[in-house]
């Protein structure tokens, strides 16, 4: 089963109330944050909720790793380091991000990981608008494996 990176770009001012559930429910509390969520009929349901303050595709497990790498954190905002997976989990990051995304693992196998990741925005900007969708030439909606390009322009 693949897994899905999920980005939140808009604020959710406006938004109604359904959406802002979804988007609580999904743990996108903030802009430029990103969770990793099964490709399955309710996530998708619940990504397509969503569609206009998300952008989401699928990841590969070189772009997981650089994100737990750089990004990812434990309980107390420590980072996560090779030798705690190492000791956690007996293998190497790379080795579990490629386990994650082939669905042999799950992200919450590892304990005190916190599952929603805090990117920057990213490098160069957002090509097109916010407000329209990846199709039309904006920002928003589903991109495929292009949203690994995205996510490597916002660690």
């Amino acid at each position: 089963m693949a897994k899905i990176a999920v980005i939140r770009l808009r604020s959710g001012i406006r938004a109604k109330g359904e959406v802002r559930d979804t988007l609580r429910m999904l743990r996108l509390h903030h802009i430029n944050h990103m969770v990793v969520i099964d490709d399955n009929p309710s996530y998708k349901g619940m990504v397509q909720k969503v569609k206009d303050y998300v952008t989401w595709g699928e990841i590969t497990p070189e772009t997981l790793a650089r994100v737990i790498k750089k990004r990812g954190r434990l309980i107390g905002n420590r980072p996560v380091t090779d030798e705690y997976v190492k000791e956690k989990l007996g293998m190497s990051i790379e080795e579990f991000a490629e386990k994650v995304v082939n669905g042999e693992k799950s992200l919450n196998e590892l304990p005190a990981l916190k599952p929603v990741f805090r990117l920057h925005p990213p490098r160069g900007g957002l090509k097109g608008s916010k407000k329209r969708s990846f199709k039309e030439g904006g920002a928003l909606g589903y991109r495929g494996e292009l949203i690994n390009d995205l996510i490597v322009k916002m660690l």
